[in-house]
């Protein structure tokens, strides 16, 4: 009899046990994110305040976005302020719901936690304060930013005119998140082209598959030679060029200067003015001939 209590407590405490370590594991697993996304498992050994990624993305790209936020918070808190040499600002973390201990843990594209693009991968800490004290700590893995993806890299027409105009996309499948613009140089354009996103220049060739498109205008210099003429674009910062090949043929397209026939009509005006003064001295009695 005595052997099976034993053994009853034995088993008892070997279920119980469990059950009370995976406990806080499991609060937070019920948690919600403020857009409902549940909040990544966490393990069962940690117990108070602990910084938590955004499903588990305890490792990001040089320049992308992240989300972060805390868990494990006492009663009354209001504010906790996660810094580190990896963000491009401070992270302002509040409550879930009032008297909740968890924050909001969202990620919102292009507003979300910015990882700074001049930074070296690396391995980094965040900090996480309440009013002046760190009450967690985490480490974020920061590895480089993904390689470009071109689709394509167009200039439209092809074969364009001395002094012609030209239109120039390309869309690029793993953009870099803080690459707005880009620039296009040759020396065949006037001066270097900027593309840019949401450009009224896009074509709408994005497409299905969430390519980032870059499109511009710019004019072609009037006195080139017909030839072949190379135009060239660096991304990512540097990491990636692109160059693509422009045909310049036919006689220049003849552009209409404004200022030009401004000069001509202002010049005409002051002639037939001078003749108008000549004519009138030459009218008055000082001026005729004697008989």
């Amino acid at each position: 009899m005595f052997r099976r209590a034993a053994h009853t407590t034995a088993v008892a405490v070997a279920v119980i046990l469990p059950l009370l370590g995976a406990a806080p594991a499991l609060a937070v697993q019920g948690s919600k994110c403020f857009d409902g996304t549940p909040y990544p498992a966490a393990s069962s050994t940690p117990v108070g305040p602990r910084l938590v990624f955004f499903g588990d993305q305890s490792t990001t790209e040089v320049g992308s976005v992240v989300g972060v936020g805390i868990t494990g918070m006492p009663a009354g808190w209001s504010v906790v302020t996660v810094t580190s040499p990896a963000l491009a600002k401070p992270v302002r973390l509040t409550p879930l719901q009032k008297g909740s201990s968890d924050s909001a843990l969202l990620q919102e594209s292009g507003q979300g936690h910015r990882i700074r693009s001049d930074i070296s991968p690396g391995t980094y800490t965040l900090t996480a304060d309440r009013d002046g004290r760190t009450v967690a700590t985490a480490q974020l893995v920061i590895t480089p930013q993904a390689g470009a993806e071109i689709g394509r890299f167009d200039v439209t027409p092809e074969t364009a005119r001395p002094g012609g105009k030209v239109v120039v996309v390309m869309t690029d499948l793993r953009a870099a998140p803080d690459e707005n613009s880009l620039t296009v140089t040759s020396s065949a354009l006037e001066s270097p082209l900027t593309i840019t996103r949401d450009s009224p220049d896009d074509p709408g060739r994005k497409g299905d598959d969430g390519s980032t498109v870059y499109a511009g205008h710019g004019a072609l210099r009037d006195d080139i030679s017909s030839g072949r003429y190379e135009l060239t674009v660096v991304s990512h910062h540097g990491q990636h060029t692109r160059t693509q090949q422009l045909t310049v043929a036919g006689e220049p397209v003849n552009h209409s200067r404004p200022w030009v026939i401004g000069g001509a009509i202002v010049a005409s005006l002051v002639l037939v003015a001078g003749v108008g003064v000549v004519v009138r001295r030459s009218r008055r009695p000082g001026h005729a001939r004697s008989a």
